[in-house]
């Protein structure tokens, strides 16, 4: 079997092949964004939660810049495009589309220019806005949106009218459906842009250091809200609370402790089944003896 290239070991040797994507009419690629945006949560899971969608999303244009499957160089750089898009992702719907446009423009500039532009930055692109930006679209969309349109709804519905479900649906449907139209043009739109400015005066780096630390960020306050685990150890009567004296030394301590625990876990190649059914197993045993809740 032949030995297989990678991307690392072609560029030590040897520039990598600048790829023009094929053409495609600005109207088909909208249509792929909007549709597509509307099913990234079909493959939602617990790992990546919309990872898998994500990369359903920018399929058609990695397909487009990787075209010939027979280059051994090609086909890697096909492969690594895919697995990039695999990290964990989470956002409002709609507002993928916006992402989307903007990464897809960066992955068709990469693949022209690889030498100069850093496909990392697009990863680290996706982290610091997907906090951001789902804060403002599940705050509008899901939190204001929707109650007031399916609220209006459910009056008429109350009152007998038809018109009820239909104005609920139209409300909350059609300033969606716009947003993830033009979201998605205004972010390959903005893309090209920004990557040339990207590429201009050393930003390239600048913006990945901000970026990262903006993701950074976005992951410890996912620990901190989202991993809900405390101690309801108690002594001296209940005179001596753990949880609070752990909260005046660092709040959400034991979920920081217990997340990169999993994290270390992982880099050590355990399984993701391992850790799912040992941490099961864990809690179990932590929730019986009242050391964990």
């Amino acid at each position: 079997m032949a030995e297989q290239i990678t991307v690392e070991q072609a560029s030590s040797t040897t520039e990598l092949k600048s790829l023009e994507p094929q053409p495609v009419s600005e109207k088909k690629r909208l249509w792929q964004f909007f549709w597509r945006t509307w099913a990234i949560q079909s493959s939602w899971n617990y790992e990546g939660q919309m990872n898998l969608g994500f990369l359903y999303s920018i399929a058609p244009t990695l397909d487009r810049i990787y075209t010939d499957e027979s280059d051994p160089e090609i086909l890697e750089r096909k492969k690594e495009a895919y697995h990039r898009h695999t990290a964990l992702y989470n956002i409002t719907q709609q507002l993928n589309s916006f992402v989307l446009g903007l990464v897809a423009s960066m992955e068709e500039e990469y693949a022209r220019d690889p030498k100069h532009f850093n496909p990392e930055v697009m990863n680290s692109l996706k982290v610091s806005l997907m906090g951001p930006l789902s804060g403002i679209g599940d705050s509008l969309l899901e939190g204001t949106l929707r109650i007031i349109s399916f609220g209006l709804g459910a009056s008429l519905a109350a009152q007998g009218s038809i018109l009820g479900p239909i104005l609920a649906i139209l409300i909350s449907g059609i300033p969606k459906a716009l947003i993830t139209w033009f979201g998605g043009k205004l972010g390959y739109t903005l893309g090209a842009d920004y990557v040339k400015q990207l590429q201009s005066g050393g930003m390239m780096e600048r913006v990945m250091y901000v970026a990262s630390i903006v993701g950074l960020m976005t992951v410890g306050a996912m620990i901190a809200t989202m991993v809900g685990i405390t101690t309801p150890l108690q002594f001296q009567d209940g005179a001596l609370v753990i949880q609070d004296v752990l909260n005046g030394i660092f709040p959400a301590m034991i979920p920081l402790a217990i997340t990169m625990t999993f994290y270390w876990l992982l880099k050590k190649k355990v399984s993701l089944t391992v850790l799912l059914l040992g941490g099961i197993a864990a809690s179990l045993a932590a929730s019986f003896f009242g050391i964990l809740a």
